[in-house]
């Protein structure tokens, strides 16, 4: 028999992930909006998010929210990080015991500095949690171009089994144990990514990129391995894979924004006018206090923070080719 797979949120990545999904299982789709869940049935398109991009006509949508989450036996959740609590909140009483649940948010709790998976394991004990990550432009998934990505699980059968179902044609998924760090790779891709877009935006040239690029991901690697994640995650697919592909298609929002940014746009007006969510501007904040705590140094990552408190992203980058260059291990 095919597993139901019940997935909470019709953005684009979570429509994309159905999609790819309902290849394997049996796949319905939670929607707040009926407009769009109308859509998606009956047209087999989401144009809000994933334009003239078609979508398998066995793909079902709904809005009843308890009857989604009554039919599975796995739950992914793909709402952005400031909803996960309210929608799993909701979900959880009409879960059967032991059903496993996977985050595709790739986010943190602004309010608490909680990973997904920690906010699973609050509301929902006894579940297995899962979290999916790695470089996954959602349109170019759903156009049927080659992927990959990393599903990262405590429970060895489970995470065996899951991968097989997740899995499916040209779109290939590894398994991890290590949920910390392929969670945090996910999140911390995101604020680089804004670093890099800033750069961009002010003309700085493919040299400038990868150097940022590379230095963030040590970034990345040392805040992640010091809130328990391991280091070669950051060498794969949800921390280097995610990293470069964020930080260089014009499909990222988070590059997007740094791009504005660079521009002297204020982020405001940025996020105004975006249909989607781009997860590194809420996390930033999250992620220079949980440094802060741990007693990291995150250059680039503090100076985006500034920038999104209202600081020149000139000045950001101009205090960053100004770091002292010592041992390419070193800090800095």
């Amino acid at each position: 028999m095919k597993l139901n797979v019940s997935i909470l949120g019709a953005g684009s990545w979570g429509t994309t992930f159905a999609a790819s999904a309902s290849r394997n299982a049996s796949v319905q789709l939670w929607s707040r909006d009926a407009a769009l869940a109308a859509e998606i049935n009956e047209h087999h398109r989401n144009r809000r998010y994933l334009g003239e991009l078609a979508l398998p006509p066995k793909l079902e949508a709904r809005t009843d929210l308890a009857e989604v989450a009554a039919r599975a036996d796995v739950l992914v959740v793909a709402v952005p990080s400031h909803g996960f609590r309210e929608t799993l909140a909701r979900a959880a009483p009409f879960v059967r015991p032991w059903v496993p649940v996977i985050s595709l948010s790739k986010g943190l709790e602004q309010s608490t500095g909680l990973r997904m998976s920690q906010l699973i394991a609050e509301l929902m004990p006894g579940h297995p949690a899962g979290v999916l990550g790695g470089p996954n432009l959602a349109q170019e998934i759903l156009a049927g171009k080659a992927a990959a990505s990393v599903l990262a699980m405590e429970d060895p059968a489970i995470l065996r089994q899951l991968q097989q179902v997740f899995s499916s044609g040209v779109y290939r998924v590894y398994s991890n144990n290590d949920v910390i760090g392929c969670e945090l790779g996910g999140v911390l891709k995101n604020v680089i990514a804004i670093a890099c877009g800033m750069a961009d935006g002010m003309g700085a040239g493919n040299n400038t990129r990868a150097a940022m690029i590379t230095r963030g991901l040590a970034e990345m690697s040392r805040l992640g391995v010091a809130l328990g994640g391991q280091s070669a995650t950051f060498a794969g697919l949800a921390g280097l894979g995610d990293l470069v592909t964020t930080c260089s298609s014009e499909l990222s929002r988070n590059r997007h924004v740094g791009e504005q940014l660079g521009r002297g746009r204020a982020i405001d007006d940025i996020i105004g006018e975006m249909r989607m969510v781009a997860e590194g501007v809420r996390s930033t904040a999250v992620a220079v206090s949980l440094a802060d705590r741990m007693g990291v140094e995150v250059p680039m990552i503090r100076e985006v923070g500034r920038v999104l408190a209202g600081g020149s992203a000139k000045r950001a980058l101009r205090a960053l080719i100004r770091i002292s260059a010592g041992a390419e291990a070193d800090p800095g």
